[in-house]
């Protein structure tokens, strides 16, 4: 890449406990073989990243002897939340205290529920905007973890723009709100304290923009040929297709060899046979890479190397590949349709809801509020099928919606 082109981000994820550090590990060395600058950045509390390398790991980027183009560097939360929201908890601590509240207890009731996501998230901001490199690798923490750090963004941005009608009136509620909690005068908090309030809106909305754009961003579930595994793999499929995330790949790792073994092993092998065979036909769509078991722990840039010669053949991890297209709008006789591509969705488990402006769509335990395009929003949902791995909603044009001017317009679509 060079660096005259904008960085592009893969994360891995998956089960915990699947091997999703050693294979972010073995991508982010042969992706530097290609010529390419590359980070690795662990945002997986379990340190597991620097053991893989047999490499002590800093919040600010480390070379990693023997791979020329290749840093790693381990998520620090608590450092950078402490820096980034040093002004904001002042803050609120003082305001705390003035309301008789000790300074221990207001210091605890001032840190902010998913403070390690808003971290991670902006970790991931700063290093991409550096300009220091062509490729970040990330290794995240498992699915569950995962999923609540895609979905901070779009959580916050809800909150923010809205409950209270935009970013900026978020800002000043909340300093109105502060300041009269103090009894004091309605200017609220320091400027200091709106523009870091500002910032961490702004910058994790970029970074939500740049995760699903699919040019730039994507996501590679990492999973083992076991049935139990699989099947959180597809369910992680559908959350991300959800929350509007890309995915370009699956790796299955610690494939056994195919060969006469013991029972015990011919026992694994037939059970992973059937898990490969599952993985195939849920995942037929995508690249697929499978990883075999190495006959030692693959730990250390040898061993990755290795590994990852086997595992690519040559293939550049880093290049771009074909995803799910996202949510769209096209015609339909009297209306228009929205078409969601989720795959691997139990139809079951879909449930829509309309909520002013807003598509609610719910998949199991996820939940994501999609803002209709303008046009939709003039519109009443006419109900709704799926046509193979898409979710297609109708919509047909609410009379009572339009603009006078435009009335005629609606007609003539009713009556397409």
């Amino acid at each position: 890449m060079g660096g005259t082109t904008a960085p592009r981000v893969v994360l891995h994820t998956g089960k915990g406990g699947v091997g999703k550090s050693t294979v972010a590990a073995m991508t982010a060395v042969a992706a530097a073989g290609h010529g390419h600058r590359v980070l690795l950045l662990s945002t997986d509390p379990a340190h597991s990243a620097a053991d893989v390398l047999d490499l002590p790991l800093r919040a600010d980027p480390t070379p990693v002897p023997g791979v020329p183009g290749l840093c790693a560097a381990q998520v620090d939360v608590r450092g950078r939340f402490e820096q980034a929201w040093s002004a904001v908890r002042g803050y609120l601590v003082g305001v705390l205290a003035a309301q008789g509240i000790g300074e221990v207890q207001a210091d605890e009731l001032t840190v902010v529920p998913g403070a390690e996501e808003v971290v991670a998230l902006l970790e991931l901001k700063r290093h991409l905007d550096s300009g220091e490199h062509d490729l970040v690798v990330v290794d995240c923490a498992p699915t569950g973890e995962t999923l609540r750090l895609l979905a901070v963004p779009e959580t916050l941005a809800f909150y923010g723009s809205r409950l209270l009608g935009g970013p900026a009136r978020l800002l000043r509620g909340l300093a109105a709100g502060l300041a009269g909690l103090t009894g004091g005068s309605r200017s609220g908090p320091s400027g200091e304290v709106r523009d870091a309030l500002a910032d961490l809106l702004g910058d994790l909305a970029a970074v939500r923009d740049l995760l699903t754009d699919a040019a730039r961003g994507a996501t590679r579930i990492v999973l083992t040929p076991e049935r139990v595994v699989v099947a959180e793999a597809r369910r992680l499929r559908t959350a991300l297709a959800l929350h509007g995330y890309p995915v370009d790949g699956i790796v299955v790792n610690r494939v056994l060899p195919d060969g006469p073994h013991g029972e015990l092993v011919s026992g694994w092998q037939r059970s992973q046979a059937a898990g490969l065979e599952q993985v195939t036909e849920s995942f037929a769509d995508l690249p697929q890479h499978r990883v075999p078991w190495a006959a030692a722990e693959p730990v250390g840039v040898p061993a990755l190397t290795a590994l990852a010669a086997q595992v690519f053949a040559g293939e550049d991890p880093a290049a771009p590949r074909a995803t799910a297209p996202g949510p769209r709008t096209t015609e339909a006789p009297g209306g228009w349709e929205l078409r969601w591509s989720l795959p691997l969705a139990e139809r079951g488990q879909v449930h829509l809801g309309r909520s002013g402006d807003d598509l609610v769509v719910t998949v199991g335990p996820h939940r994501r509020r999609l803002t209709l395009p303008s046009l939709l929003q003039r519109c009443r949902t006419d109900g709704a099928r799926f046509e193979g791995d898409d979710l297609v909603v109708r919509f047909v044009p609410d009379p009572e919606r339009w603009p006078e001017a435009l009335a005629p317009v609606a007609e003539m679509v009713a009556g397409r």
